[in-house]
Formats: structure tokens, sequence, C-alpha cells
């Protein structure tokens, strides 16, 4: 009876726990927004709940709205800050190390953190001191094609110069006297430029995951990459489009105080 039950223990024991799913809510001046937090981005989400915890965020400003684009806010100085003043700029002692992860994107309701520019910030470390939620814009899928065919145009005429430009006139010989061969060809190059587009920084091509976002319930493509995402919001989206649409001075804050009343995480 002992040796069963140590191996009963052994084997409940060899059993992997799945950590379990954290969410945020944000109460606001303009009404309350939940958000389920990633359990794959540890450092982001441990630091915003210390934070949240501690009540860092309460009483607050939303100091940054731009319509299409996203809100910002937590940011310490915004704190009792006078109206007109201008606010946001966060801490630098609050920056944490980027945790980006490319099934993550910026669809509408994404919450990420925000981050000083590269010239500064060549590690693209996080502002945890903030956050952001985008609300984006709803894209048409000729409007993705464009983009991924701006963005990787020269990467392509870079690639044909190599692969395509030497052979040219052999090319041309085959069009008229082999076509199959031909094709052959042209099917290779074009392996060959995709490749060279694939591996190269900077290139843009959509996930299927990513045009159904974008052209649905829309986003922000151009931040992919660049910002950590660390939780989406599950409710509360028709507040996120109230304060993006508020009226705001030139620096975007918005001129009605739009105040984080508290962040609560459980």
């Amino acid at each position: 009876m002992k040796f069963i039950l140590c191996t009963f223990l052994v084997l409940i024991c060899s059993y992997p726990l799945t950590a379990q799913k954290r969410t945020a809510e944000i109460r606001t001046s303009e009404g309350t927004i939940r958000i389920s937090l990633y359990d794959d981005v540890p450092g982001h989400v441990k630091a915003f709940t210390e934070r949240a915890n501690a009540g860092t965020f309460n009483g607050t400003l939303f100091t940054r709205v731009i319509k299409e684009f996203m809100i910002q806010g937590g940011s310490p100085d915004s704190k009792n800050a006078p109206a007109g003043a201008r606010v946001g700029f966060g801490d630098r002692f609050a920056e944490i190390a980027p945790e980006f992860k490319s099934h993550y994107f910026h669809k509408k309701g994404t919450l990420a953190a925000p981050r000083q520019p590269d010239d500064v910030n060549p590690g693209k470390k996080s502002d945890i001191s903030q956050f952001f939620i985008v609300q984006g814009k709803v894209y048409r899928g000729g409007e993705l094609d464009t983009l991924e065919k701006a963005t990787n145009l020269p990467m392509r005429r870079k690639a044909m110069a190599e692969f395509y430009t030497p052979v040219k006139e052999e090319m041309e010989r085959l069009k008229t006297e082999d076509p199959k061969e031909y094709n052959k060809h042209v099917i290779d190059i074009n392996n060959k430029v995709d490749s060279v587009i694939r591996s190269t920084p900077g290139h843009l091509f959509f996930t299927q995951e990513q045009r159904e976002a974008y052209t649905t319930i829309g986003g922000v493509h151009h931040l992919d990459g660049h910002y950590t995402i660390f939780g989406e919001v599950i409710e509360g989206l028709e507040i996120v489009d109230k304060i993006a649409s508020q009226p705001k001075d030139s620096y975007d804050r918005p001129k009605k105080d739009i105040k984080i009343i508290s962040v609560t995480v459980n």
C-alpha cells in the first residue's frame, strides 16, 4: 500500500501545473475596462501587477488619446496635474526588458507598454509606469496588400538585381524558344527572391490571423514588433472608443481629465 501511495503522489507531481490567467480591471471616470493578461509575458505582467497592487496607477490620467490609434495613461506625473500641463513622460527608472512575442500583434483592444524612442532606448525597453490600449482603424484587404508591396519593394529590387539581372538575356531567349524551361527558371528565381525578402529585417507579410483582425475589428499594424504586448481587452471596448474620441489639446491630452480611478489585478 505504501508503494502504491508513493507512486500515486509521484504521478500527481509529474503533471505540469497550468498558470491561471490573470485579469485586470481598470476603473476610469468614463467606465470600466476589463483586460485578460497574457501568462507568457511574465515580466510585464508581474511589473504591471505590482504597480497596480501598490496603487501606483490610481488617480493618474489618460495623458495621450488619438482617435483610430490608441489611449495611453498611468504616468506618475499626471497625478494631480494642473489643467493644460504637458504630462505623460513616464519614469525611466521603471524600464524593463522587452518581451516581444511574434504571435501577438496590435489589434483593437491590445494592452501594451510604451517606451522611449530607439535613439535613446536602443534596447527597446518598456516603460511599465504607463500602458496603452489600442483603438486602431479597420483596414481593407487591398490596403494590406499595398502595405506589403510598398514595404518589401526595395528588398525585392535588390534581390531581383542579384538573381534575375545576370540571366535576363537568357530568360528572354527561353521565353520564346523554351517556355517550359522559362517557367521553371521563373519559379526558381521567385523562390530565391521571396527567401531573401523574408530573411531581411523590416520585411512585411501579414498572417491570416492579422488580416482577419485588421479587416474586422481593426488595429495599428505599424506598431507590431516594436512594443511589448501583455494583454487584451475582454470587456469595455466601447469605453476605449469613448476615451479615444475626447477633445484634446495640441499634446493629445484630453481637455477634460479622464481619470484612472483604480487598477486591480485578480
